[in-house]
């Protein structure tokens, strides 16, 4: 086959969906910091809202695991975790704006966002170090986004404080509608 032919060829094949990740991260035994795992674990029981060729998984503090799993084909990644407050001017009030607990904040991360010489630690998770550091492990960074909500407790404990536990729906929302602009509709779900 000559090669205009293949190129006539490819632009009229269907398009190929994009392989994507959602990766529930935090540690569960602190609190709020379990915020990803229980969004990853509620999409996961709503998988309805999915598209096929998307994977959940709730990497909890396995951060060498999500590592790896970047260098299998990953085009689009939703990385849900705990985030620290977004500064900025204060609002009436005095409350910094994104800054209460409970708050979502949806964010797009760059390659050129990231500190390649951050540390990688086998047994542990620290998003910006795995993310960092894919080059280095062969891998490029994918289309990444975050959707964070701001912790009100991060001490020991288990269970989601009331406000972060009432932003769960808010973020499973955020997820399915970034999922929206790269993966097929699933026919099954009605607005």
């Amino acid at each position: 086959m000559n090669p205009v032919h293949a190129e006539a060829s490819a632009a009229h094949a269907p398009p190929v969906a994009a392989r994507v990740l959602v990766a529930g991260v935090g540690n569960i035994f602190l609190r709020d910091d379990g915020f990803g795992p229980e969004v990853a674990r509620r999409l996961a029981s709503e998988s309805s809202l999915l598209a096929s060729d998307v994977h959940v998984v709730d990497y909890g503090i396995r951060g060498m695991h999500l590592a790896y799993d970047l260098l299998d084909d990953v085009d689009v990644l939703v990385l849900v975790d705990a985030v620290p407050s977004e500064p900025g001017p204060p609002l009436e009030g005095g409350e910094q704006p994104g800054s209460a607990a409970g708050s979502i904040r949806v964010m797009r991360i760059r390659s050129e966002d990231l500190d390649g010489r951050a540390a990688l630690d086998p047994h542990g998770m620290n998003p910006a170090a795995v993310l960092g550091r894919l080059r280095t492990l062969g891998g490029e960074l994918p289309t990444t986004y975050v959707v964070g909500c701001v912790p009100e407790d991060v001490s020991e404990g288990i269970g989601l404080t009331d406000p972060v536990s009432a932003a769960v729906p808010e973020a499973v929302a955020a997820v399915v509608s970034l999922l929206a602009r790269h993966t097929p509709v699933n026919p099954s779900v009605t607005a």
